[in-house]
This record gives C-alpha cells, structure tokens and sequence, in this order.
C-alpha cells in the first residue's frame, strides 16, 4: 500500500485481475502495454494500438500513450486552447482532435522533450475519455472525474480515484 495514503482514504480492495491505483507508485512508473486500445470521435477510428504506454501514479487510473504511427493521418491538428506543465514529464503539447464531423478542442496531448525517466512517450499521443470514445480490449473506457488528469478507468482498476469530490488534497 502507498505511504502516501491519506489517511481519510479507504482504499477498493481489488478483485483478482484487478490492480488498486493506491499501489501505483509515486512518482509515477511508465509500462509497456500490447492490450487493444481504440479512440474514436464522430463515430471514426482516429488512433487504434496494440503497443501503447501507460503511466501508473498513486491514486490515479492509468493515462495512455499511443504511437503518433497509430493516429490515423489528419485526425490531429496543433492547439493553442491549452498549455499544463507536468511535474514528472514536463511541457505538455496539446492537439484537436478530428473524426468525423466533429472536432475535439485540445483533446489530445503529447510530451514532445519529456523529461529523461519519460523519455520512451516523446511525440506518443494521451486522448481524453471525457471528450472522444476510448476503449480497451473492447470495453469501454470511464473518464477519470474533475476534468484535469484525464485517467482511464476499467473494470481492472479500483479507486477511489483522485478528482472525485473532496479528493483536491491527495
């Protein structure tokens, strides 16, 4: 268990093949993935992956990175709507997302100079659940709440998960 449990939180226990995100570490880890992830807008496929990323932080659902070679070709443009800066991966670059009709303001991010321990996610793609369809190995993808760290959540991984009300000082 995380030493950086707050002492309010009670943390899921998970179910066998479930991982809790109060086990992750921090700072964060970065782990290879060949599980099936698909992003769609409009009702088209704008990125589809079997070797993505994730990033794991303590009381966070995982973020995934995909391959800028597995977005389809014209599905991003750049975006001036957003600017963050991460503390463990640095700068982060924001891009529109196009499927469709439709387009998805800032919906994509990318860490083009990450920092070194990151270094493996340069130019790879995170995508917004809140904003765009996301899906692993078939099922659907939950939006992290609170509209800032953009987790994904699975019936794999427990909580309680950070953006969720009360959950500003963990």
């Amino acid at each position: 268990m995380s030493p950086h449990l707050p002492r309010s939180v009670v943390p899921e226990k998970p179910k066998p093949g479930q991982e809790s995100v109060w086990d992750y570490p921090r700072p964060p880890s970065l782990e290879s993935s060949n599980r099936s992830l698909v992003v769609r807008l409009g009702g088209e496929v704008v990125a589809r992956t079997t070797a993505a990323y994730r990033v794991l932080e303590t009381s966070h659902p995982p973020t995934w990175y995909i391959s800028p070679a597995d977005v389809v070709p014209g599905a991003l443009t750049p975006s001036a709507a957003r600017s963050t800066h991460c503390e463990w991966k640095g700068a982060a670059t924001y891009w529109d997302v196009h499927g469709g009709d439709a387009v998805a303001e800032a919906a994509g991010w990318s860490y083009e100079n990450p920092t070194p321990r990151f270094a493996a996610i340069a130019g790879y793609l995170a995508f917004s659940p809140s904003r765009l369809q996301c899906e692993i190995d078939g099922e659907a993808v939950r939006p992290q709440e609170g509209g800032f760290y953009e987790g994904w959540i699975t019936d794999d991984v427990v909580g309680p998960f950070k953006g969720i009300p009360g959950s500003y000082g963990w």
